[in-house]
C-alpha cells in the first residue's frame, strides 16, 4: 500500500451502530452506553458493570467496514478487566459458545493498560471489521463483578469505493 494511503487513527465511536449494540450480563444500572459513549465514558461517576458473575460479553457493530487498530479499556485496580477476547465479525455470540470459536486477538491487561493508554491490536486481524464482540473473562481482583469506566476504539473506515474499483481492476 502507497504510505499516502496510510491515514489518521480515529475514534471509531461515530462509527458505531447504537441500534444493535449488546452487552449480555450487565448490571441494569451501569449499562454498556456509559463505558461506550461520547462523554458517558470520560465520566468517572459512570462504568459498566457486570451482573450475575465477572464476566461480559460485548457486540458492537459498525455502520460500515473499518480497520480497528488500537483499543482502550479503563478500569480499576480490582475491577478492572483481566483476560479479554476479541472477536472480528462474529455474531450472535453468547456465553454458552464464546469459547468455541477462537478469538482474532486475546490481551491480558495490566494495570498500566487500565489506565486508559490504546492497546495495539494484532492489526491483519481486524482489516475488514463490520462488528466486534469483547469478551471479560475475568477481573484484576478475582471479584464477582467487573466495572469498566473507558471503552475507545481506534482505527480507520475502509473505503469500500476505492476496494470496489480494485476488485474490477484485477478482475481484468
Amino acid at each position: 500500500m502507497a504510505s499516502g494511503m496510510h491515514r489518521t487513527l480515529v475514534d471509531l465511536v461515530d462509527f458505531i451502530d447504537w441500534r444493535g449494540v449488546e452487552c449480555l450480563n450487565q448490571s441494569t444500572g451501569h449499562a454498556i452506553a456509559n463505558a461506550l459513549k461520547q462523554g458517558y465514558r470520560d465520566d468517572d461517576g459512570l462504568h459498566l458493570e457486570s451482573d450475575a458473575d465477572e464476566q461480559l460479553l460485548i457486540y458492537i457493530p459498525f455502520t460500515q467496514v473499518v480497520k480497528l487498530h488500537s483499543v482502550v479499556i479503563k478500569g480499576s485496580e480490582e475491577e478492572g478487566p483481566r483476560s479479554v477476547k476479541l472477536f472480528a465479525n462474529k455474531e450472535n455470540m453468547g456465553f454458552s459458545n464464546v469459547n468455541d470459536y477462537p478469538p482474532s486477538d486475546s490481551l491480558v491487561l495490566s494495570l498500566e493498560d487500565l489506565e486508559g493508554k490504546p492497546i495495539s491490536l494484532k492489526y491483519v486481524k481486524f482489516q475488514s471489521v463490520r462488528s466486534l464482540t469483547i469478551f471479560i473473562e475475568d477481573n484484576q481482583g478475582g471479584n464477582d463483578i467487573s466495572k469498566i469506566q473507558k471503552v475507545a476504539l481506534h482505527g480507520t473506515t475502509v473505503d469500500t469505493t476505492n476496494m470496489k474499483e480494485l476488485k474490477k481492476i484485477e478482475e481484468h
